[in-house]
């Protein structure tokens, strides 16, 4: 074994060397092993990204917030000359059937309004028959019609002020029956014969508790010489809107009338500084109001109509109507479905996918006595 070497150039002995440590020539010898030894970390490789251990979960509360923040608006295709059209028919048959055509007219009418009706990229259908119309307003006229008669003539043969009275407060009580029976009849036999994406809306409200609902209110209203009107109005409203369905969703309603009490006082004051012309701006914030405190599964309802766009629908179609010799009906209710469906929105996630088929048996007598008695919405 080899303990050192001698320096070829100075002859040094020393340890074996890369070179001399005298003159520095090279000695050819292996180099000294250092001491200590310190290693560069080495970077270990990263772990690959864990995949999210519930990519549906968050798939789906991605769509959520995305209808969350979707405004929503109804939209209409329907034109005055198209519904002109139907309208002359409707008349002509009408007269050559001495009146009886009258309820398909009716019908034609509604279906036209419905079909032009898009939600979504789908539109509305309408299914009542001239028929059940026809049948439901002979069904009205035997049950109530005639009573109302009998009343009526009563009063004007027997004699005496306290039977004259007496016929005059009965005939009262049955109108004021009659009135809420033909609201909730109408509203449930239109909306069981409305469709969209072939499902069906329904009305499931007990008559008898609109029946109270409405005397107390009309009452409560008279007492107060109309100051109850707003509450009554708003309960009135709550309790066909929270009562109606969409298949098996439920429409729903939270609203309170003392909320408006402030704005129909205003409006009392001043109706006859504005003479009654503020009576719009009332009635535009009562619809706001309305519509904003109405929800369906997740979404709400929002509505920016004024008092301002009101009257000016209002004196459009006067003037409308006045130029034409009422001929220009059919524009003016192309008109008011136009400017109803402009100012209002559906925000919110719908949740469409849930919805099932729940449709509900009506008949059209309370929908003909409504058409009798000129109450609640006619859409024709």
């Amino acid at each position: 074994m080899t303990f050192g070497m001698t320096c070829p150039k100075c002859g040094l002995m020393q340890l074996p060397g890369p070179s001399c440590k005298s003159c520095g020539a090279p000695l050819g010898g292996p180099a000294p092993r250092p001491t200590s030894t310190t290693r560069a970390p080495v970077a270990s490789p990263s772990p690959p990204p864990r995949p999210s251990a519930q990519p549906g979960i968050e798939a789906k509360r991605a769509q959520v917030e995305g209808e969350a923040a979707q405004s929503r608006r109804l939209s209409f295709h329907g034109a005055g000359g198209s519904l002109l059209g139907i309208h002359i028919v409707n008349m002509f048959l009408t007269v050559i059937t001495l009146g009886i055509y009258y309820f398909w007219g009716k019908v034609r009418v509604r279906r036209y309004l419905l079909s032009q009706t898009e939600f979504e990229g789908d539109r509305f259908a309408y299914h009542g028959t001239g028929k059940e119309l026809l049948i439901g307003f002979l069904k009205a006229m035997l049950v109530f019609g005639v009573p109302l008669i009998l009343l009526g003539i009563m009063q004007e043969l027997l004699r005496g002020p306290a039977i004259k009275l007496l016929a005059g407060l009965f005939t009262y009580a049955i109108v004021m029956v009659l009135i809420p029976s033909a609201m909730v009849g109408a509203r449930r036999y239109r909306l069981s014969r409305s469709s969209w994406r072939e499902i069906r809306f329904s009305f499931r409200g007990r008559t008898l508790d609109f029946i109270k609902l409405f005397v107390v209110g009309s009452l409560l209203t008279g007492i107060t010489l109309g100051l109850y009107y707003p509450i009554f109005e708003t309960r009135r409203y709550g309790f066909l809107v929270s009562h109606s369905y969409f298949g098996n969703e439920k429409f729903h309603f939270d609203g309170n009338g003392r909320d408006l009490f402030g704005s129909f006082l205003l409006a009392i004051v001043l109706f006859f500084p504005t003479l009654g012309l503020y009576l719009f701006w009332f009635l535009a914030r009562k619809q706001r109001y309305f519509w904003e405190h109405t929800s369906f599964g997740g979404s709400r309802f929002r509505s920016t109509v004024t008092g301002g766009r009101l009257l000016l629908l209002t004196l459009g179609n006067l003037l409308l109507l006045v130029v034409t010799l009422g001929l220009g009906w059919p524009w003016v209710m192309i008109r008011n479905v136009r400017f109803a469906f402009k100012y209002l929105t559906l925000e919110g996630p719908l949740g469409l996918a849930g919805i099932q088929q729940e449709a509900q048996a009506a008949t059209a007598t309370g929908d003909a006595l409504a058409g009798f008695l000129d109450v609640g919405l006619d859409l024709g």
